[in-house]
């Protein structure tokens, strides 16, 4: 498969048949200018959208046609399994910012987990119900979701392989939240890619944290 990580949490996944799977549509200059990330400007076959809030939710920015998936439970769309687990935008069961889905998306034999603004630690019963998860995507920056320490505790619990970071500040994203450098200190097992995008091909054994550029 390919991931291309378009900026924010809104990624773009495509299966070795050329579906196109897309995450967490944001607007470009949207929340009073501070998401500076370009125009969406590829079209989807699938979106998933893990809350409501305009920096995920802005389907109407997405161009073509596809099928929006914004449910919790598990269905099939177009092949793809899709599994949604409820979690919270808080770590104080969502009474601050709501509530939030996991998406757990089966592709190319490989279990893809986007962790939308999740805002706090998963318990025992949402890890199971989650269940294994191969490729993780996560926030990083704190602040409206969880933290570096707290990505690094869940990506350790779920036993992914790899692990790509999102929702953390960048030039372009002026979100009062921490830049990936604060998740990346004292990990060896990193690479920063000098692209937007990754082929996936297989599994490393050890964990590995992969860096993508923001494409938009």
């Amino acid at each position: 498969m390919n991931i291309k990580w378009l900026g924010h949490s809104c990624f773009m996944i495509t299966s070795k048949s050329g579906l196109r799977i897309l995450t967490d549509p944001y607007k470009s200059g949207g929340c009073g200018g501070s998401v500076g990330y370009g125009k969406i400007d590829e079209e989807a076959d699938i979106v998933v959208v893990s809350h409501s809030h305009s920096d995920h939710n802005s389907v109407e920015s997405v161009p073509g046609n596809f099928i929006v998936v914004k449910e919790t439970g598990i269905k099939k769309v177009k092949g793809i399994r899709i599994k949604g687990v409820k979690t919270f935008h808080d770590d104080k069961g969502g009474s601050e910012r709501g509530e939030n889905i996991v998406f757990v998306i089966e592709i190319d034999g490989l279990k893809v987990c986007h962790l939308g603004d999740l805002g706090e630690v998963l318990d025992g019963a949402k890890r199971e119900e989650i269940g294994r998860v191969d490729i993780l995507l996560t926030p990083v920056g704190g602040h409206y979701t969880i933290d570096a320490n707290q990505a690094d505790e869940i990506a350790e619990k779920l036993e992914c392989k790899i692990v790509i970071p999102m929702h953390y500040k960048t030039e372009v994203l002026d979100f009062p939240i921490s830049s990936v450098g604060e998740f990346l200190k004292n990990k060896n097992n990193v690479e920063i890619i000098d692209s937007c995008e990754v082929e996936i091909g297989g599994l490393p054994e050890e964990t590995k944290v992969l860096v993508l550029k923001h494409k938009l």
